[in-house]
């Protein structure tokens, strides 16, 4: 009920935001610089029916057909970026037309209305380049591979036989309307392609049903690793169908660990890989599944296990790190942040999150790494967090 509340009052708050920003850039951006009516109006309705599709395409298009195709959500998700970043390049320009207007005033130069004519033209034309450059490289960003970040981390007590062993994380994928099929099979050729002893799902792997998405997603069948293929839930995997996503990851041959560890390696050297639900399934959270036995529990993950052996945990949300290192987890693999994905956020993420907004940390008694995501939920745009897989180098200290 209070969840349900929440995505009331924040659908609410962003659509009222969302309105006042397309008013004012098309003020800036129409209005300012045209008197043709048609024109106007054509701006007006394409704005309206761009911004209130990114809305309510989806919600609608389930109700009637059972998912929204990618022609009718994309042009709007598309959309939002551009219009995110023409309502910040616009904002900015005006702010330094509006000095300049004042600075003339004070220094006794009324303004002529050709120069304000001129200036309002300017804005416009600036704030299309800069604002429209911007959505073009975070839309190119993207969908570019993503880049490959290797990271050595010393796990406590990992046996000299181990040093050198490597995971491969993918995250936050979102196979949805836009992230389909060629995107998953390019996908996992580049993660093949590293040779990883072990490749790690830590959740976020879908935006929609198994039977709008499974023969997308059926394309993780195809990876790779001599140690294994692992998967974690995500926050979006229970908004998507908890339950019979993770029936089908089972069923194509991956291997699901949810509040459970297995062991890695055999009798000689070994550590424990150990993996939980997503967080806001616990006991009190948005989305606890009930007395099932699902539903984050760390406790229940670890139960049994030698804490003197090397462990290694995946966990979609990079929280609960004080009673992660309390357990001796030398080191935990997240995602969920997507290191911001899109200016400003990037930096709002930072507030948030910290250190661990994204890359390597210290946290107690071990590590936690943090990755910025293979995929993007929202607008199809990185700008200033760009994807990559993660290619973890253990090392024996």
């Amino acid at each position: 009920m209070v969840g349900n509340l929440a995505r009331v009052i924040f659908f609410f708050l962003a659509g009222t935001l969302a309105a006042l920003g397309h008013i004012y850039v098309y003020r800036r951006l129409v209005r300012d610089v045209t008197a043709n009516a048609r024109l106007r109006a054509l701006a007006r309705w394409a704005m309206i029916v761009l911004a209130t599709s990114a809305l309510v395409a989806r919600p609608v298009a389930r109700w009637f057909v059972g998912t929204a195709p990618p022609w009718m959500l994309t042009p709007s998700l598309v959309w939002l970026g551009f219009a995110l970043y023409l309502l910040l390049t616009t904002a900015l320009l005006d702010a330094v037309r509006a000095v300049h207007l004042r600075w003339r005033q004070r220094q006794g130069h009324p303004v002529a209305p050709e120069r304000r004519a001129f200036l309002a033209r300017s804005l416009a034309a600036g704030s299309a380049v800069a604002g429209g450059g911007l959505g073009v490289f975070g839309t190119w960003t993207a969908f570019h591979p993503p880049e490959v970040t290797e990271v050595p981390v010393a796990l406590p007590g990992l046996p000299k036989a181990l040093d050198g062993f490597t995971i491969v994380q993918l995250t936050d994928i979102h196979v949805g309307a836009v992230i389909q099929r060629k995107f998953m099979d390019e996908l996992v050729a580049r993660a093949n392609a590293l040779e990883p002893d072990l490749i790690a799902l830590t959740g976020d792997l879908v935006d929609g049903t198994v039977a709008q998405l499974g023969a997308s997603v059926a394309a993780i069948q195809a990876l790779r690793a001599p140690r294994g293929v692992f998967f974690v839930t995500g926050n979006h995997d229970y908004y998507s169908g908890v339950e019979p996503w993770v029936a089908a990851v089972q069923g194509l041959g991956i291997q699901p660990l949810r509040n459970r560890h297995v062991r890695i390696g055999d009798a000689g050297a070994s550590f424990d890989l150990v993996g939980v639900d997503d967080w806001s399934s616990r006991e009190g959270g948005d989305r606890w599944t009930g007395p099932t036995g699902n539903g984050y529990d760390l406790d229940r993950a670890v139960e049994g296990r030698d804490p003197d052996r090397p462990s290694v945990l995946l966990a979609h949300q990079p929280t609960n790190v004080l009673e992660v290192s309390a357990k001796q987890i030398g080191l935990q693999l997240s995602g969920h942040t997507h290191g911001g994905q899109l200016f400003p956020a990037t930096s709002i993420a930072r507030l948030i999150w910290g250190e661990r907004t994204a890359g390597l940390s210290r946290q107690g008694f071990g590590w936690l790494y943090v990755s910025r995501g293979c995929g993007f939920v929202g607008p199809p745009m990185r700008v200033g967090s760009a994807p990559e897989l993660v290619k973890v180098v253990l090392v024996a200290r």
